[in-house]
């Protein structure tokens, strides 16, 4: 059992009393573990036929499933190598589910790293419209960014800001905002003891000042008639019912609305603070003692339509040399079958990485860039490399080349480790999958399939 500290005990007791005995119980008790479906490569129904562990279904998700941690290890699977699921915690589903998100917005994830609940934004979104991913902590970008790839997300832009530089740049600009803020971590005390040790009552309270500071970035930037989703995963009513009053009172043109799923949750506790408003009822608290994951706090805020929204004017950006555009169009004939999944947008090149930018992003000058569209590859000097993100997110049947492995051909484990095969295929860049699912990208000559595995990503020959 984890090691609680005594204020934090004596803190939960005072809240929960009655039901402590049985909130308390369940730090004895193992966390349950989940995964979600990435419906943009594949449906819940065909990968439970697929994976050869058990799934039982989270009520809140319907792309969210238990599984067995002691039989299962789902994140050595292939099937998470190509994207097909994310693991995530049952409860950490709630927020992006509560979000709503609709393919065609401009949504923002004030919060995203390691993304999580972007993934699971992006794939309601079905490729349609823009996400804004951001990140303040430039050493989580990275995580963000590989599973943003890993997932197939090609409608995201990633940032690394401060949320208060964005405020005036992206005004009235988005349809959805999460805000995912950080937290003392209470609700995750069973599965990090690093939170656990961190925690005190100073700290609840700086992260308090903290939240209510990113949520008055975030208020600006939503639409008249949007949707702000705030979210921890914490206890504590200074960050949840205290914290989303008092950002209330600041703004008047927001509302508490009920959260959609909150059939399946407990209320919100306006008698935990002290200025107790009903209307707090409507926010959503899980807990670990009346369902099958950790704890969070969730609540939905709307604005009012009493302004018009914002338009802004789309950005420019570095041009494409001509050199690097004929690089690209030689890939693209050689490999493709047709590029026609390249629309509503326009090429840029940072040095010689080559992006797909979404057309009615607003400027992003100035700004923090970690991933201005869809990066699709390198211009060398006078060829063409395609990144591992193009490979994960390209549908097998638009590439002319691909070698397939099942799931349990000893070949398919040797690409994962770097090697190079033997290919009977013509010559070119190919797309490797398994079960016709991309997983990166190989390039034949000479008979061989030489390997471009990120070496990063590779498979352990120990393990």
């Amino acid at each position: 059992m984890v090691s609680l500290p005594v204020d934090y005990l004596e803190q939960m007791k005072q809240l929960l009393q009655e039901e402590y005995p049985s909130f308390y119980h369940t730090y004895e008790e193992p966390p349950t573990r989940s995964l979600r479906v990435n419906i943009l490569k594949t449906s819940p129904e065909q990968l439970k036929v697929r994976v050869p562990f058990h799934l039982e279904s989270v009520p809140w998700c319907p792309e969210g499933f238990y599984y067995n941690h002691e039989l299962d290890r789902p994140g050595k699977h292939v099937y998470h190598a190509a994207g097909l699921y994310y693991i995530q915690d049952a409860s950490a589903m709630a927020p992006a589910e509560a979000l709503e998100p609709q393919p065609g917005e401009n949504i923002l994830d004030l919060c995203a790293a390691p993304g999580g609940k972007t993934t699971q934004i992006a794939a309601k979104m079905k490729g349609k419209g823009i996400l804004v991913a951001n990140e303040i902590d430039a050493k989580r970008i990275k995580a963000l960014v590989e599973n943003l790839e890993r997932c197939g997300v090609t409608n995201a832009v990633v940032l690394n800001e401060n949320p208060g530089h964005l405020s005036e740049r992206f005004s009235g600009y988005f349809d959805r905002i999460l805000v995912d803020a950080p937290c003392s971590g209470e609700g995750m005390f069973r599965k990090d003891a690093d939170a656990c040790e961190r925690w005190s009552i100073r700290a609840t309270e700086k992260c308090a000042d903290l939240q209510l500071e990113i949520l008055e970035a975030a208020a600006p930037m939503l639409r008249p008639g949007g949707r702000l989703v705030y979210s921890t995963c914490t206890f504590n009513p200074r960050e949840n019912e205290e914290l989303i009053w008092r950002f209330l009172q600041l703004h008047p043109d927001f509302k508490l609305i009920p959260v959609p799923q909150r059939q399946y949750y407990r209320s919100g506790r306006p008698d935990w603070i002290r200025e107790a408003d009903n209307k707090l009822v409507k926010a959503a608290r899980l807990w670990p003692h009346h369902l099958r994951g950790e704890g969070h706090f969730v609540a939905v805020l709307q604005k009012e339509t009493t302004a018009e929204g914002s338009k802004k004017r789309p950005g420019k950006w570095p041009p494409v040399h001509a050199q690097a555009r004929k690089l690209w169009e030689r890939f693209a004939s050689e490999t493709l079958t047709d590029t026609n999944f390249l629309s509503n947008g326009t090429f840029t090149l940072y040095g010689e990485h080559l992006y797909y930018v979404p057309v009615d992003i607003p400027s992003l000058k100035g700004l923090r860039v970690e991933r201005p569209g869809r990066y699709l590859g390198q211009a060398k000097k006078n060829h063409f490399v395609p990144s591992h993100a193009l490979a994960l997110s390209l549908d097998p049947q638009m590439v002319k080349r691909q070698c397939n492995f099942t799931v349990d051909d000893p070949d398919l484990l040797r690409y994962l480790q770097g090697e190079t095969l033997p290919s009977a295929q013509s010559k070119g860049w190919t797309l490797v999958t398994v079960d016709h699912f991309p997983l990166g990208w190989g390039k034949v000559s000479g008979g061989l399939l030489k390997n471009h595995y990120p070496k990063w990503l590779r498979f352990d020959k120990n393990d």
